[in-house]
Formats: structure tokens, sequence, C-alpha cells
């Protein structure tokens, strides 16, 4: 789970994220919404794509990237256990914390 975290801690790959939510995307379409070199982009991809937030599909020369639901859903299942737990009256618990 922590290369999730490290892949998340950086605002351009949570935009990738946001804008792979709405729909597959080809890397070209992510670098022209986006305001950085190709390079860095493809730097960006790589840690996406070790967390496995992303999935890649390759047609020739083009490479379409995916949302890896799963591993989000994993990711915040994670985060709800240990942040999100319900008390046994289905309350959400805080322990006594304002």
């Amino acid at each position: 789970m922590a290369d999730v975290f490290h892949a998340l801690s950086s605002p351009v790959r949570r935009k990738i994220l946001a804008m792979l939510k709405a729909r597959d995307m080809t890397a070209g379409e992510i670098a022209e919404q986006l305001d950085v070199g190709k390079s860095t982009l493809s730097g960006h991809f790589n840690v996406l794509k070790s967390a496995d937030l992303v999935t890649t599909e390759r047609s020739g020369t083009t490479i379409t990237y995916s949302l890896n639901t799963s591993v989000v859903e994993e990711m915040l299942a994670l985060v709800a256990g240990i942040f999100g737990t319900n008390d046994e009256e289905g309350s959400q618990s805080n322990d006594g914390k304002a």
C-alpha cells in the first residue's frame, strides 16, 4: 500500500487519476490537458503503473490508460477500516475525540 500512497502524493498524478475516472485516455490526450513534459509525464505513468493504479492497453504505438478501480477500492476500504469504523449502534466511532 505504501506505493499507492506515494503515487497519490503528487497533485499531477491525482489529476491523471481523476481524468481516468471519467474515461480511458491515451497518453497524448492526457498530455494535452497537463502542463508537463513528456519525460515527466512518463515518470508519473511509471509510478502509477508500479502502484497498480492504472492499467495500459497498447494498440500499435498508442497506449491507452485505464483506472484500476479494484486497487482504488482496496485502498479506500483500508482507509475506512482504519479511520471510519462503526460502533455497535451503527454510528461512526471516533474514540471520544472531536
